[in-house]
C-alpha cells in the first residue's frame, strides 16, 4: 500500500474487522488512517461524535468557512441509525465508546467518489488510544475509469483525512488536559 492509502496504521490495524467491512465486504480499494491521542478512549470517541456537527477538517473547504466547534457539543453523542453527518455520510452502524461506521449518501459525493463506507475505531494503547480509520472504497471489479478517480482522490483524501485526525487529537487532548 501507498503512503496515499495507507497512513499511521500498522498490520495489526489494517487487519482488524471493522464495521465498514459489513456494508463493503468486496471493495475495490481499502485505505487506511490513523493516529495515537494521549485521552482515554471515552473522552475521544465524545470527541468523534463532534463529526456529526462539523468535519474537523480544512473547515474552509469542508464546512463552508464556518469553524468547526472546539468545545464539545451537547447531545451529539446520542446516536441514530440514519443520521446524518459531515454532510456527505449516514451513521450506518456504532459500538458505543468504540466505533462510528458511516455510508457515503449524498450524491455529489458519490459521483466524486464513487460508493464508500467507512469506520473510525478506537483501540487500546498504552498511555493512549488509537484512532483508526478504515475506507472500504468502490467494489471489485468496477474497472479502469472508477480506479483511475480514486487514484485522483487518494492524495487530497489523505491531506483532508489528516487534518481532520490531527485537529480530533489535539482537541481531545486539550480538553482531557484541564
Amino acid at each position: 500500500m501507498s503512503t496515499a492509502t495507507a497512513w499511521g496504521v500498522d498490520a495489526a490495524e489494517k487487519s482488524a474487522a471493522y464495521g465498514c467491512d459489513v456494508i463493503s465486504p468486496a471493495p475495490a480499494e481499502q485505505w487506511f488512517r490513523g493516529v495515537g491521542v494521549r485521552a482515554p478512549q471515552s473522552h475521544v470517541f465524545r470527541w468523534l461524535c463532534q463529526l456529526r456537527v462539523a468535519p474537523y477538517s480544512y473547515d474552509w473547504v469542508d464546512n463552508r468557512g464556518r469553524r468547526s466547534p472546539r468545545e464539545l457539543t451537547p447531545g451529539v453523542e446520542q446516536l441514530e441509525i440514519g443520521q446524518r453527518w459531515m454532510t456527505i455520510f449516514t451513521l450506518a452502524g456504532f459500538e458505543t465508546g468504540q466505533a462510528l461506521t458511516f455510508r457515503m449518501t449524498a450524491p455529489g459525493a458519490l459521483l466524486a467518489f464513487g460508493p464508500l463506507s467507512l469506520t473510525y475505531a478506537l483501540f487500546p494503547a498504552p498511555a493512549a488510544t488509537r484512532l483508526v480509520v478504515k475506507m472500504n472504497l468502490g467494489a471489485r471489479g468496477d474497472g479502469v475509469p472508477q480506479w483511475a478517480r480514486r487514484r485522483l482522490l487518494a492524495w487530497p483524501d489523505l491531506v483532508m483525512m489528516h487534518r481532520q485526525l490531527t485537529n480530533l487529537r489535539d482537541l481531545a487532548e486539550q480538553t482531557y488536559a484541564r
